[in-house]
């Protein structure tokens, strides 16, 4: 599903305009990641949490020449889906 579908969609299930349902989706994405800028959890009940994960600097090797390389430190998003979700799929 791309975002254009996924606007198409909230637009038919929430009874929006797709301009609005857009905007909608546009300003939760932008919560989320201010929440998780800010080093937040964004949790919703039955859904899922939104966090992020500190990732410690290791060292790699390039594939190509065999040398290796440091990989710097890093804070990665992740997704933790919530047992409604899980259940709803299976």
């Amino acid at each position: 599903m791309t975002k254009a579908d996924l606007v198409n969609a909230m637009a038919e299930k929430a009874g929006l305009t797709k301009a609005d349902s857009e905007k909608a989706l546009k300003g939760f994405c932008d919560a989320v990641t201010d929440a998780l800028k800010a080093g937040e959890k964004v949790s919703l009940v039955g859904f899922g949490t939104f966090s992020v994960s500190a990732r410690a600097a290791r060292t790699g090797q390039n594939p190509q020449t065999g040398k290796k390389i440091t990989i710097a430190a890093a804070n990665t998003p992740k997704f933790k889906a919530g047992k409604a979700l899980k259940d709803s799929v299976n």
